[in-house]
């Protein structure tokens, strides 16, 4: 797992993805920071986590697009499985890799309230929610959209993919109204993400949302695991 997570960091500082990943957060969350923290002098990040929601929601597909879907357009799929290394190890190991660049790019909400502590009291305790939340909302994306990436060799295709299964994400709370099935109702607002993670903005630390989002990371990163095991004996 260790050499493919080092090849997949390596990956991503040799090309401009992990760079513009990385810059592309700092300057919303500078923005939003700016906009919405300096510019009206409050220390409340809460509408700044908000506003990162979807932006978070579609620029992982774009981190996550190549992880699968250019080894198997480079045909080097198969020759992992030659390597003394695990379909798990294989799957953690592109999946840590895009978390590490994740964490580094959420990272700029604790500077930004370091920043904020020396103009005013910070509570940590909400931004730290805060963050984890962001973190947990990460870390459900980045499986599924690894998922997603396993399943073509195209990483446009898997990058639109990603995006249309964020948005339905991110909506699937508002189909609760316009559906009249009692079970569609129940299933859209039992996978609506949004819903798990309001509650982190506002300084709650829900164990239910955490479960939630880590049950659904490890539900994904099984299905590519699975995904993996029947190229592999195909």
């Amino acid at each position: 797992m260790q050499s493919i997570l080092k090849r997949e960091l390596r990956a991503y500082f040799y090309s401009p993805l992990g760079y513009v990943f990385i810059g592309a957060v700092f300057l919303f969350s500078g923005y939003y920071f700016y906009s919405y923290n300096l510019s009206v002098s409050t220390t409340d990040m809460g509408t700044l986590f908000s506003l990162l929601f979807p932006v978070i929601m579609f620029l992982v597909p774009v981190l996550t697009m190549r992880l699968l879907s250019e080894d198997k357009r480079l045909k080097i799929d198969q020759q992992l499985f030659t390597l003394p290394i695990t379909k798990v190890g294989i799957v953690l190991g592109k999946y840590l890799a895009a978390l590490f660049i994740y964490v580094i790019a959420i990272s700029s909400t604790l500077i930004e309230a370091m920043v904020m502590s020396f103009y005013g009291t910070v509570t940590w305790s909400e931004v730290i929610g805060n963050f984890t939340g962001l973190l947990l909302l990460g870390t459900t994306l980045i499986a599924i959209c690894l998922f997603v990436s396993a399943l073509t060799e195209s990483q446009v295709v898997a990058a639109v993919i990603g995006f249309i299964i964020s948005l339905f994400l991110m909506l699937s709370d508002a189909f609760v109204y316009i559906v009249n099935n009692d079970f569609l109702k129940t299933l859209f607002y039992s996978i609506s993400i949004k819903n798990r993670y309001t509650p982190f903005t506002l300084g709650i630390f829900e164990f239910s949302g955490t479960v939630f989002f880590i049950s659904f990371a490890a539900l994904f990163l099984c299905l590519t695991i699975a995904v993996l095991d029947r190229k592999r004996w195909s």
